[in-house]
């Protein structure tokens, strides 16, 4: 025991009512959809799939210590999010029309406010494992929500607001300076961001609701 009292770096760090810190990571977002159950429109499209894509994070932290196991954790920053589409269309439409798209690309930019606990295990030496839950509100600077539609050159417009709720698992790492973390997260909308329209990218879905899994990397200090 007293060698792991030596060997352990930043002894008091978790005790510390407040401190800040700073994490970026990489993201895989897709849509969790529901394929219209329009009988006629399915006679021109017969599916749509939605995959993951890649993207990046990054988000300011302030942590607030509740007490020996529990912390509550605002994490404002930017996610930059892609998430594919591919459609599969009747060979009745392919034949007499030469504009469609197999695959779209739905991009969106989101100003967060992520808000967490997170339970922490006992510490033992270095290392620190923990768990997350939370919520987090998001508003989308790239949406086109008001742009119009002309058939042939149709875009998925999405709302602007989005409302997930994430669970996530991590383990801390207490280096000499700082204390460093790994991440895993998944987080789930709760709002359906289609916007109703009249072309048949937008009515091949039901309700397109967001999913996203982040890696992150984070580094907390004390001031």
């Amino acid at each position: 025991m007293q060698g792991q009292t030596r060997a352990a770096f930043l002894g008091s760090f978790d005790n510390r009512l407040l401190h800040w810190g700073i994490q970026v990571g990489y993201t895989q977002s897709k849509f969790d959809l529901r394929f219209s159950e329009n009988d006629t429109l399915r006679q021109t499209i017969q599916g749509v799939t939605s995959y993951y894509s890649p993207g990046f994070h990054i988000n300011v932290i302030g942590d607030l210590r509740l007490n020996d196991n529990l912390n509550l954790r605002l994490l404002p920053g930017i996610t930059l999010i892609s998430r594919d589409m591919a459609y599969s269309w009747s060979e009745a439409y392919t034949s007499t029309h030469w504009k469609y798209d197999l695959r779209r690309t739905v991009e969106s930019v989101y100003g967060e406010i992520p808000i967490e606990l997170k339970f922490r295990a006992k510490r033992y030496t270095n290392f620190r494992p923990y768990l997350t839950a939370g919520a987090s509100w998001g508003f989308d600077f790239a949406s086109l929500r008001k742009n119009k539609n002309n058939n042939d050159e149709s875009i998925i417009r999405l709302n602007a607001i989005d409302l997930r709720y994430t669970a996530g698992v991590g383990f801390d790492f207490f280096l000499r300076y700082v204390k460093f973390a790994i991440e895993l997260k998944m987080a789930f909308g709760l709002i359906d961001l289609k916007v109703m329209d009249d072309d048949y990218y937008t009515q091949s879905t039901n309700s397109l609701l967001s999913r996203t899994f982040m890696l992150s990397f984070t580094f907390e200090g004390g001031l």
